[in-house]
């Protein structure tokens, strides 16, 4: 453990899936108190177990991230409790439908993504920036698969909404990041796309995404954890607004 976040305290929204998981326990690892959020507290509490087993600190709150009076409720009882949000990264699914053409998606499976990604994304930056923009100090972190910026997505796999909803997360980013970095809070956004899984079998599709990759390999979890732990860190303290690239060079630009 390097310490990296000593004494903060973070706040992951979908933390019992399998990034979310990830970036908590190495949040942990590096210091912090972590507060896991999602909708099913059974995974919630197998990843507080694993973390506690190592000495470190989380506590698990059952919620949809949908529900803005919960969330903010949530939020205000984490500042009563321990006294700050220092980190907020929001991992939360956005339940994207991909594989099928434009001209054959339904209305709602397009918008989904953006529709759910957004909502979700605004309610819990809202929650804890209205904290950190009166302590002066907090760090949101974002999560998309650098898919907005993209002019030609995969012929051999049509991503419906997914670019739209990255866009519109990015635009957002940047707009709340310009709004409180005067008050000494810092936004920011991380691109992964194919992330590797333990014990993940190869098939055709990963296969093709080991091959788009730069580095000829998919991002693995912790590449991804340990990128949100410096970019949470104070070694990061100079980057807001910004988008770092956990792809391993499947996406670029």
């Amino acid at each position: 453990m390097n310490g990296l976040l000593e004494g903060k305290s973070a706040i992951i929204y979908g933390g019992g899936g399998h990034i979310g998981s990830a970036v908590a326990r190495t949040f942990a690892q590096e210091g912090a108190s972590v507060h896991l959020v999602g909708r099913t507290e059974s995974r919630l509490r197998a990843v507080a177990d694993q973390i506690t087993a190592r000495a470190g600190r989380a506590s698990v709150t059952a919620l949809d991230t949908l529900d803005e009076q919960a969330v903010q409720r949530h939020a205000n009882h984490i500042v009563d409790e321990f006294g700050a949000i220092d980190i907020a990264f929001n991992l939360t699914t956005r339940n994207d439908v991909q594989g099928t053409r434009l001209l054959d998606m339904d209305v709602e499976d397009f918008l989904r993504p953006t529709l759910i990604g957004l909502r979700s994304n605004y309610i819990t930056a809202r929650a804890v920036a209205r904290h950190m923009v009166q302590r002066g100090s907090g760090v949101i972190l974002m999560l998309n698969s650098g898919s907005g910026p993209a002019w030609t997505p995969p012929d051999v796999w049509p991503m419906g909404g997914t670019g739209p909803a990255d866009a519109a997360t990015e635009s957002f980013m940047r707009y709340l990041a310009s709004e409180v970095g005067p008050r000494g809070v810092r936004v920011n956004c991380l691109w992964t796309a194919g992330v590797k899984l333990e014990d993940d079998p190869l098939d055709a599709a990963k296969d093709m995404l080991n091959n788009m990759s730069m580095l000829r390999k998919r991002p693995t979890l912790q590449e991804v954890a340990n990128t949100a732990a410096f970019l949470a860190s104070d070694r990061g303290s100079g980057i807001t607004a910004s988008i770092v690239n956990v792809t391993s060079g499947i996406t670029a630009l």
